[in-house]
This record gives C-alpha cells, structure tokens and sequence, in this order.
C-alpha cells in the first residue's frame, strides 16, 4: 500500500518529505504556542496564533487517524509511546477546558533520528537503554531508601522547627518540600530553618543530599561504560564471525 510506505518508511522519497513535513509542522506548532504565552500580546496576534494552532492540530490528527488506519497492530500503535504522545498532544484542542498538552510535541521530534538515519544516536539510546537494565536493581533500591531518608527528614525539621515557625514548618507534608529541596542540594531558600537544632539537622541532611546526587550518577556513569564495552564486544564478535565465513 503506497499510503502505508508513504506514513511508516522514510526510506522512500514521498515518507521522508512527508516526515519532514510533519516535523517541520511541530517546530513551528511550537514556537507558536510559546509566543502565546508572552503578555501583552496584540489582538491580530492571537488571531494569527490561534489560526497556526488550528490549522496543525488539523493536520496533526489527519497523520494521527492515517498512521492508525495503516498499522497492522491498530492497538498497539495507539498504546505505543509515539502514538500516547500523538494522541495526548491533540486532543485537548477538541476538548474545551482541557488541559493544554500542546508541549508534549516536543517529544514529536525524536522521529527525526530515524527521519535523517542518525544511527550513532539509535546506538546511544540502545546503550542507554542497556545501562538502566544493568542498574535496575541498584536504582529501585536507591529510590526507596531516598524515599525514607526524604520521610525521617521531613519529620526531623517538623519537630525542630514547628515550634520556632508554625506557620512555615506547619505540617509534615510542608516540611516534605523542604526536604526533597534540601537533599537535592536546590536550596531555594523560601523555607529555611531558624533554629539550632535545626540548623545542625540541617548539616547532617545537606551531607546525605551528596550522596542523592553523587549516587545515582555514579551508578549511571560505570552503567554506560559497560553498556558500551558490552557494545564494542559484540561489534567485534560480529566481525570476526563474519571474517571466519
């Protein structure tokens, strides 16, 4: 079916203009729903913005019901990562009072590494990939005890500071903010501990919160580097086998 290669394959010259095409269409989908959101805007803008936002939309869900009607596995497309994101971006605008996801077609963009063959990148995200499975265990564990040491810091503040600040620290899901501020080393500032005690809390937190960040990226960093020696280990296998045939 033309139309099928035409949607799916960008091999061919008509799917990778069509491709082109609907990435050009999000860019520019884009930069409008950012202008919109400068103030003062004059009346003709919005006209011409609201104008850019209908006549993509229109064209977005087109592709969307065409890649739809000529997937083999209709279902699977439309609960596939690609699909939730072309759904969820349109169907707002249909939708009066909804919640604007018109952003989510940022993620649009990343059919421009098959649209342009960028295999390296294909091979990043492959190893990528590869390094989360090789620390799955690690990072479920690490995210529960952060969860607990992000709790027992909440409840810490709360008794040293509920007493000093009551209406700061009025509550521990309010001192729950602190915490996760804290330990991520952000330190916004707008909640903060006045005394001693919570001071020298604070101390002891701020030494975890290295450990939440350090962790992790260490974790990651040793992942991806066996992920690419896992990587260059096959590449070899695949050329020596292909020598001694």
């Amino acid at each position: 079916m033309r139309l099928k290669a035409i949607v799916e394959d960008s091999d061919t010259s008509a799917g990778w203009w069509f491709d082109l095409t609907v990435q050009v269409l999000i860019i520019v989908s884009l930069f409008s729903f950012s202008i919109e959101t400068l103030p003062d805007l004059p009346p003709h803008v919005h006209r011409v913005l609201r104008i850019i936002e209908s006549v993509t939309v229109c064209i977005f869900s087109l592709e969307y019901l065409t890649r739809v009607w000529v997937a083999d596995n209709k279902l699977k497309y439309m609960f596939s990562f690609f699909g939730i994101i072309d759904f969820a971006s349109i169907v707002p605008f249909y939708l009066p009072g909804g919640v604007d996801l018109r952003s989510l077609r940022v993620l649009r963009l990343l059919r421009a590494f098959r649209l342009f063959k960028l295999l390296r990148y294909n091979q990043a995200m492959k190893r990528f990939s590869i390094a989360i499975g090789l620390i799955r265990e690690e990072l479920i564990l690490f995210s529960i005890v952060t969860s607990m040491m992000f709790y027992i810091s909440a409840v810490g503040i709360y008794y040293f500071e509920n007493t000093a600040q009551p209406e700061v620290f009025d509550s521990i899901f309010t001192s729950l903010w602190w915490a996760i501020v804290t330990l991520t080393t952000v330190g916004y500032g707008d909640i903060y501990p006045i005394t001693l005690g919570g001071r020298i809390f604070t101390f002891f937190v701020l030494m975890g919160g290295l450990g939440v960040v350090a962790v992790p990226a260490g974790l990651f960093s040793s992942a991806l580097s066996e992920a690419r020696r896992l990587s260059n280990s096959d590449k070899t296998n695949a050329v020596t086998s292909e020598t001694t045939t």
